[in-house]
């Protein structure tokens, strides 16, 4: 079961799908899609500690995190 975490001001939210079926594969697509549209910058684990940013969907990925871009001032 794969996971698409999305970090916000309240929190996280986690998104669940079976990467083996086509139907949860669109959904979460379009999720990717509607996150990095919105400005989220999306990354997923390799391994312990490293973590790789990603401008496309990739359907293999076991964990995807999504996190806003930072502001400052």
């Amino acid at each position: 079961m794969a996971v698409q975490i999305v970090m916000d001001h309240s929190g996280d939210s986690r998104h669940f799908f079976d990467n083996s079926n086509a139907e949860a594969l669109v959904e979460a697509e379009k999720l990717f899609v509607q996150f990095t549209n919105k400005g989220y910058t999306a990354a997923v684990r390799k391994g312990p500690g490293e973590v790789t940013r990603i401008t496309a969907f990739d359907p293999a990925a076991e964990e995807t995190l999504f996190f806003p871009r930072l502001v400052g001032g």
